[in-house]
């Protein structure tokens, strides 16, 4: 890879970039409602935990929201993840089966995942469970990408990705929706959201049950059921002080090859939001999640029941045209198992600092953090980056950060094949990013590398997890997007080399390279779209003997609004009924994945 690397990185400019130059052209603000100037420079609070824009963040965030995928309807979150800048996913098979995503070509335990500022990655296992969280029910998704442990602590080495659940404005507004199609999918949802006074809520719930699909060529569908309910409340007194409290559950089955699994996750969440003095704001959270599961497989009934309790506190400190936020967390992690864990409980205590520095033309964010842990004692990690804005249109950002992941309770207390011993894994990362922001598009590139030591990898000598491989990833992204004419359009190319530095292998089932494109158009009452997705090839092993090939994947949808209120969309995915896998079973089998689908779906009212 590291000798065509420069080309590659040329040739997905050269794909986009002309995509960019015709939006400047045709495009203007006030011409395209669709794509707001909120849109093309959105704010954002996961990069650094307060609200700015994305120029203002000098970060690499890409912004799913909710408009997007409302026209998109994906099934699974991984449909709207697959190909976005930086992100690669493999999948067990389709519908409900174990997901991994990897940003920025680090491990899947490196990227955390949030639910409204709540945690969700496993304390066993260490990955979110991805494939149980329902899109239908979210407002917005930000992907951030780089380094964040000086912000969250550990296992944001490859990045995060906050979902965020709707917020009720204005009049109270219900919807409806209900559909089926391929694979004997049905759905069903409904919600309300609004504000009354200084109060505002919203509740929804969505239902979603398949038969799926073949694991195995030849083998037996393998089903999919899924209940979810988000909801949301806060009110804003008089005063300034405001108080919120925020949940989500999502509870079901899912079968696979082998067994079948009962399911549930559920996250509570309460903030108090302080404005103590005009030059200070206070921010107190407390948080409960957990990850739940009940297996029956060859090996017999299994239960892993994991909490974490966390408990923040931040406090944002005005000096003239600059920001200082300091703040610590306390987190509690629980394991409840019928496999008999040496150790059943960690607690983690954090304290963070940032500054940001409005220099005028040149910004300069620092950060830093202390943490320390019953299981591996103190770690310390912290970021510098300075942007610069050129002229009111382009701006130029480079960043340096440090990182580590934690060992997960599996890593450390499994019976048997735990390591007491582990030490974190640990990374550094050094970015470069141009941004240019227009009337009505923009496009972003960023370059980067990341050295990580410590990797934590599975000793098939000793059967227990060791500290012993070191890794290097390079790569590139290049994100654009704009309006020409009546057509909303969005487009990356991710290059990436994942190596091993020991072996120079590939790091397993990771792509080097992928690309998305997504094009809307509005014509009355009716919308018209497509997502092509392309991810090149990987290998399922580390050896890089076992290739799996690249593929594309093309989606197309049509919406038509019949009535007032009322409205039908049709999604097909997979359109060119494409044959691909992205991992085998341990005897060497592909894990198969859905073929063309379509999906019919009824709507009253707008969330």
């Amino acid at each position: 890879m590291q000798g065509d690397f420069l080309p590659r990185i040329a040739g997905a400019a050269a794909f986009v970039m002309p995509f960019t130059l015709i939006a400047a052209e045709t495009t203007t603000v006030a011409d395209q409602p669709l794509l707001a100037a909120a849109t093309i420079n959105p704010i954002v609070v996961t990069p650094t935990l307060t609200s700015r824009t994305v120029d203002e963040s000098l970060s690499s965030v890409t912004v799913i929201d909710r408009e997007r995928i409302d026209r998109q309807q994906p099934r699974e979150l991984s449909d709207l993840l697959r190909g976005q800048p930086g992100i690669d996913l493999t999948s067990n098979g389709a519908f409900g089966k174990n997901t991994s995503v990897f940003t920025r070509g680090t491990g899947s335990e490196s990227t955390v995942l949030l639910i409204d500022g709540i945690r969700m990655n496993s304390a066993t296992g260490g990955a979110p469970a991805w494939q149980f969280l329902s899109p239908q029910l979210l407002d917005r998704v930000e992907i951030v990408r780089g380094p964040r442990s000086s912000v969250y602590g550990s296992d944001a080495v490859g990045g995060v990705v906050q979902a965020f659940t709707p917020e009720g404005e204005g009049e109270a507004s219900p919807w409806i929706q209900f559909g089926g199609g391929s694979f004997r999918q049905r759905e069903f949802g409904a919600g309300v959201a609004g504000s009354e006074g200084n109060t505002s809520y919203s509740i929804a719930h969505n239902y979603f049950e398949t038969d799926g699909v073949r694991l195995r060529r030849g083998g037996d569908r393998k089903g999919f059921r899924n209940n979810a309910t988000v909801g949301r409340l806060s009110h804003r007194f008089e005063q300034g002080p405001e108080i919120g409290i925020t949940g989500f559950r999502s509870e079901g089955r899912t079968e696979f090859d082998g067994g079948v699994s009962d399911y549930k996750l559920q996250a509570i969440g309460a903030r108090a939001a302080l404005p103590v003095t005009n030059w200070w704001d206070a921010l107190v959270t407390m948080s409960e999640s957990r990850d739940e599961a009940d297996t029956e497989d060859a090996f017999g009934f299994s239960r892993f029941d994991t909490k974490r309790r966390e408990a923040r506190l931040q406090n944002s400190l005005y000096l003239d045209r600059h920001e200082l936020v300091l703040g610590g967390d306390f987190r509690r992690d629980e394991v409840d198992s019928t496999t008999d864990f040496d150790e059943r409980r960690r607690d983690n205590t954090g304290a963070f600092a940032q500054l940001f520095v409005d220099g005028g033309d040149l910004d300069v964010q620092l950060a830093g953090r202390w943490d320390d842990d019953d299981a591996f004692g103190e770690e310390t990690t912290g970021s510098i980056a300075v942007g610069y804005q050129l002229d009111d249109r382009h701006r130029a950002r480079a960043s340096f950060g440090t990182a580590f992941r934690a060992p997960t309770f599996n890593d450390l207390y499994f019976p048997g094949f735990g390591n007491p011993d582990l030490s974190p894994e640990r990374s550094r990362s050094t970015e470069l990013g141009f941004r240019a922001t227009h009337e009505g598009w923009f496009w972003d590139l960023s370059a980067y590398q990341t050295y990580v030591r410590n990797l934590i990898v599975f000793d098939s000598v000793v059967l227990r997890p060791e500290n012993v491989d070191r890794a290097r990833i390079r790569g590139a992204e290049l994100v654009a997007g704009g309006v020409i004419d009546d057509w909303t359009l969005q487009g990356s190319v991710s290059v990436t080399d994942p190596r091993d530095r020991d072996t120079r292998n590939r790091i397993r089932r990771r792509s080097t390279h992928s690309l998305r494109l997504e094009a809307d158009r509005q014509l009355g009452r009716v919308s018209l779209g497509a997502t092509v997705v392309y991810q090149g090839d990987r290998y399922d092993d580390a050896a890089n003997t076992d290739r799996l090939s690249g593929f594309p994947l093309f989606n197309a949808r049509v919406s038509w609004e019949f009535s007032e209120n009322w409205s039908t969309r049709l999604t097909v995915d997979n359109l060119l009924d494409r044959d691909y896998a992205v991992a085998r079973f341990f005897d060497g089998d592909r894990y198969e994945q859905a073929g063309r689908s379509a999906f019919l779906s009824v709507r009253y009212g707008h969330r």
